[in-house]
């Protein structure tokens, strides 16, 4: 305790001086400490909402309305999973004439539209490679399904990737979640990992999505703020789409989620409602998916900010957002916070040894200029070693946050070694760090563009339903 005392008392003394009688060095000191202060502080809550997602969820009440719903599901050259999407879809323990399944075969070069069609889905074919993002095949649907059929002739639109796989309870746990929430809310679901095993690339994204549905999605629910979409698993409703899609960038699942914050409406998460996705399972492909998110995130925030701003200050009265908090966290999590730190700590350390270097030089003698150019030595080694004490216990919080993660959602993780959750456990705070140096190649990387993605694992309905009750009684314990 003396210790600790000692220590408050000369960082009390420390600031008492810098304060009342400023050095260059000091003023640089105290403006990084209180933008780094203002980061984290801006991103504080998220501790909130990963406390009450380990302990609660939001349940809604069964109900025996049965929508009728549109499935989206937009492939390219998904001929090999494409049909185990569709199968789990129609073995699913919800009415089949409730569901009608469009595929969008979107500038295939197999025969993903023909196994498609044998599968049971009704296809659309399109071919534009100047529009290859997921986002422009969701609009040429959309367009499609208006013209033919009538946007209002469902009650609530499903979006899906090809390479999807839905849990046995899947529609009837997101039609309940929809019908209470109004019908006019968006409700996304619990996003697990079919290859989840594979590897640990596939494992330490399976934990990425994992602790987006456990640590942030569940706990914003809880505490009624709007949570925002992963990739897809979400049901939208028909006026959403009235006037066509208009998400087509980099991460469209960025767009609408923060323009559904911006407008004022929620979105919903059902933890109860699961669906599988494939993860990636090189290092090479990972790096360029990761650096893909990044670009879009960055698109997002210079396109949505003001936007932001705006409905901050704009009352319920005249349209504004009826849910601040909603709007400061997503604006927070567009903003590219680890790589504004990461500016300010760099600045930090080159202005500490500008102001070095400067006071030598006024020394007037090459004494005192050697003295301030070891002085720069001297920075170098206090940012070195608060930096390796900073990331140690970051690397220690993490690992011990994946662990709890592992534990607390030990009943939906199948197929994963003991070996490979340690591996995982481990190398997650790396996962995390690299994002700032894919984030930075994402700056100088003005023209982008999305590329194809793999999707070669064959894991069906029954390799992930196997246990399961198919008459949707299963009672199981989901934490």
């Amino acid at each position: 305790m003396d210790w600790i005392k000692g220590q408050w008392e000369a960082f009390i003394s420390d600031w008492q001086r810098m304060l009342s009688e400023p050095t260059p060095t000091d003023i640089v000191n105290i403006v990084a400490t209180i933008l780094t202060t203002i980061f984290t502080l801006l991103a504080l809550h998220f501790v909130v909402f990963a406390v009450v997602g380990l302990f609660k969820k939001k349940t809604y009440p069964h109900t025996d309305e049965k929508l009728k719903y549109g499935i989206i599901i937009p492939a390219r050259n998904e001929e090999t999973v494409v049909a185990n999407l569709i199968e789990s879809i129609r073995l699913n323990n919800y009415p089949q004439d409730k569901l009608d399944i469009f595929v969008i075969a979107h500038n295939c070069k197999d025969r993903t539209a023909e196994v498609a069609r044998k599968a049971g889905a009704i296809v659309y074919e399109y071919n534009n490679e100047a529009e290859n993002t997921m986002g422009f095949a969701f609009r040429y649907l959309f367009d499609r399904i208006k013209e033919d059929y009538g946007i209002k002739s469902y009650d609530g639109y499903f979006l899906f990737n090809a390479d999807n796989i839905v849990d046995v309870n899947y529609f009837d746990k997101m039609n309940d979640a929809f019908v209470a929430m109004g019908k006019n809310h968006t409700i996304t679901s619990f996003r697990n990992s079919k290859n989840f095993g594979s590897n640990v690339i596939s494992a330490l994204y399976g934990l990425h999505f994992m602790y987006g549905c456990r640590l942030e999605c569940r706990g914003r629910t809880v505490l009624g703020c709007s949570t925002r979409v992963q990739g897809t698993g979400y049901v939208i409703s028909p006026e959403l789409v009235e006037n066509g899609w208009k998400y087509v960038t980099l991460t469209e699942d960025w767009e609408f989620s923060t323009d559904q914050v911006i407008a004022g409406r929620k979105i919903y998460y059902c933890d109860d409602a699961v669906f599988y996705d494939e993860q990636p399972t090189s290092f090479r492909i990972m790096w360029r998916q990761k650096v893909r998110w990044a670009r879009g995130h960055f698109l997002v925030f210079f396109t949505r900010y003001k936007d932001i701003i705006k409905a901050q200050f704009k009352s319920k009265k005249k349209g504004g957002c009826p849910n601040k908090g909603s709007l400061h966290d997503i604006s927070i999590n567009i903003l590219p916070i680890m790589l504004l730190t990461a500016v300010v700590n760099v600045s930090q350390v080159i202005a500490l040894i500008i102001c070095r270097l400067v006071s030598g030089i006024n020394g007037g003698t090459i004494t005192t200029f050697m003295e301030g150019l070891g002085q720069t030595g001297l920075v170098l080694g206090d940012y070195f070693r608060n930096g390796t004490l900073g990331f140690i216990a970051s690397y220690l919080v993490l690992v011990l946050a994946t662990v709890i993660v592992y534990i607390v959602e030990r009943k939906r993780i199948k197929n994963v070694s003991l070996g490979l959750k340690i591996w995982s456990t481990l190398l997650w705070p790396l996962f995390i760090a690299i994002y700032l140096f894919q984030e930075l190649q994402a700056v100088f990387s003005p023209n982008l563009g999305w590329k194809e993605i793999p999707h070669i694992d064959t894991t069906n309905f029954e390799d992930l339903n196997g246990d399961e009750d198919p008459t949707g009684n299963d009672q199981s314990d989901t934490n």
